[in-house]
């Protein structure tokens, strides 16, 4: 393991470093990896570099790579986003790119540590996330975590020649194992 951050069983999460730049390229240039994802024009590595330079001064971002541990391949990137430290909530994110490994549970071990951390470390009371109405595996993933459904966003998001609505989810802290 390489500057291991969180650890679960089969994957652990650490910080993305610049090096990590054509791996994470060649997830988000991927149209089946970015079709539930709010990307929708190429990313050259000049703009990846420059998105992992950010997450090192963001504050409010705690964006991690995932990384197998049985190999220690990086497979993709999840974390909080838009962490708001006054009403202490935070927007979760996951991206997997390695389709081989899709539906292994990596995305709900990640979810699971993630989360985790958000409520036990940085004391944030929610963590909320959107997801299209189409992306059955996330949703499933979301709810086994702890996530509810607290609404709907019609139409929200064109892609394929038609709008997708998006659903709303979000955890609390008391409804969290250890959680109060």
């Amino acid at each position: 393991m390489q500057n291991p951050f969180l650890i679960g069983k089969a994957i652990y999460l650490r910080p993305l470093e610049r090096e990590d730049a054509p791996t994470l390229l060649s997830f988000v240039n991927d149209p089946d990896v970015t079709r539930h994802l709010l990307l929708h024009r190429p990313m050259n590595l000049q703009a990846e570099q420059d998105f992992i330079d950010g997450l090192t001064a963001d504050e409010d971002q705690v964006v991690l790579g995932i990384v197998l541990r049985d190999g220690d391949r990086l497979i993709g990137s999840g974390g909080l986003h838009k962490v708001d430290w006054r009403c202490r909530q935070a927007g979760f994110g996951i991206l997997l790119g390695v389709k081989d490994e899709w539906g292994r549970g990596h995305g709900t071990e990640t979810t699971r540590l993630v989360v985790d951390y958000a409520f036990a470390t940085l004391n944030l009371n929610r963590v909320w996330l959107h997801v299209f109405e189409d992306n059955a595996r996330a949703i499933r993933c979301y709810e086994k975590v702890g996530f509810r459904r607290e609404g709907l966003l019609r139409q929200d998001y064109f892609r394929a020649g038609r709008y997708w609505d998006t659903i709303t989810m979000a955890v609390l802290r008391d409804e969290w194992p250890g959680g109060n």
